[in-house]
């Protein structure tokens, strides 16, 4: 039935090469807007076609988007329905079947998952979908549906909310779609276990991303007094008391994250040791500095300060600040962990920042590793936005 679909057009200098090379997006300046065009639905699904008019594959359109139209399928002869979907969870579910042991994960990661504009974290019996472009509000209960068969849940959150949808022209929205929800939701990860509000928290209530990124601090936390910096829920600071630290401080200005944090440290077994502050992170850093406060393992998890390309001299400026701030507080040969999610900072730049703050503060530096995102947020190697997540290790000299 796909010549029921409507047909839009690339123009003669749109590069059709990337798209059939595996890019995703095609940009409202490389597409033909006529006005029947103009006029369709956001979230139909529509044929592409080269300025020459050969058949390039399924699109999602959405006119009133700067990304008008996100390549779905490269088969022009495809159907875009519940069986579909159901293919491309099923693949994704394969991979992280294979990769965990526990069922808490992203179970989809938008385009690198075939599914763009749709991020679904698992959190065992409950998946929280987050539609964050219109073909997927379109398509939510045909979707929700297909996980629930596939993954085997009995819960569906719909999370509507963020900068993205914002770009789409759609709503804020967070609700229980299907089954019921009773609280956080306790997460085992890394030895720790981590409370996440799914309707209240932040994002989908958890970062899975920084999984192998708390791993690896953990392994210098043996011992160590930690500062966790935009702990939320209790992120570097619970893995490493897993891992046998000493102490850890879990800085944050959201009380229900600290809350939550400390919930996590309960049920973890390390609340004696774990320690919630509530606050400015720079404020804090400047207190700490004043008392002369000193600790092994330093970790500063920022929400993105460069969440686009307009914003990135600003965020490169405040990513340089932080190190400046934190760097004073490491003890001679302890470790200072720095991250960003700002797609716009690509590592190169924001590692630069991160080491003119630490060389402003005074100190030089060792880069011991970087870390990224873990293997359930895979990227799309033709679409550099799907690698937002930088972690930089440094070990700090006396």
């Amino acid at each position: 039935m796909t010549h029921t679909l409507p047909t839009i057009r690339l123009r003669p200098k749109a590069n059709a090469r990337a798209i059939r090379h595996g890019f995703p997006w095609v940009y409202d300046n490389e597409l033909v807007t006529d006005r029947r065009t103009k006029a369709l639905t956001p979230g139909v699904i529509a044929r592409l076609e080269d300025n020459e008019r050969t058949p390039m594959g399924l699109v999602a359109v959405n006119t009133g988007s700067r990304i008008i139209a996100r390549v779905l399928d490269r088969d022009p002869e495809a159907m875009i329905d519940r069986t579909w979907l159901e293919a491309r969870v099923a693949r994704a579910l394969a991979h992280r079947d294979r990769i965990y042991d526990a069922p808490f994960y992203r179970l989809v990661h938008a385009e690198a998952d075939g599914l763009p504009g749709v991020v679904i974290d698992r959190f065992g019996d409950v998946a929280v979908i987050q539609p964050n472009a219109a073909w997927a509000e379109v398509m939510l209960d045909d979707l929700a549906a297909a996980v629930m068969t596939i993954a085997g849940v009995s819960t569906v959150v719909k999370n509507a909310s963020g900068r993205s949808r914002a770009l789409e022209g759609l709503g804020e929205e967070t609700l229980v779609i299907q089954g019921a929800l009773d609280g956080p939701v306790p997460v085992p990860m890394n030895g720790a276990t981590y409370m996440a509000d799914i309707l209240g928290g932040q994002k989908t209530g958890l970062f899975f991303d920084q999984r192998p990124n708390h791993a690896f601090a953990a392994t210098l936390s043996k011992g160590a007094r930690v500062l966790d910096v935009f702990s939320h829920v209790g992120g570097f600071g619970l893995a490493a008391l897993a891992a046998g630290a000493d102490s850890a401080m879990a800085v944050d200005g959201s009380a229900p994250a600290l809350a939550l944090a400390e919930q996590g440290a309960e049920a973890t077994g390390v609340a004696d040791r774990f320690t919630p502050l509530k606050g400015d992170a720079f404020a804090v850093l400047e207190a700490l500095q004043e008392e002369g406060a000193q600790f092994d393992v330093v970790i500063c998890d920022p929400p993105a300060f460069a969440p686009s390309k307009k914003a990135l001299e600003a965020g490169l400026r405040a990513y340089e600040r932080l190190a400046r701030l934190a760097a004073p507080l490491v003890a001679p040969g302890g470790y200072l962990g720095l991250c960003s999610c700002s797609h716009a900072a690509d590592l190169t730049r924001f590692r630069n920042s991160s080491a003119r703050g630490i060389g402003r503060a005074g100190r030089s530096a060792q880069l011991i590793h970087t870390g990224y995102a873990g293997p359930d947020h895979p990227q799309l190697p033709q679409l550099a936005e799907s690698g937002y997540l930088k972690a930089c290790f440094f070990r700090l000299d006396g």
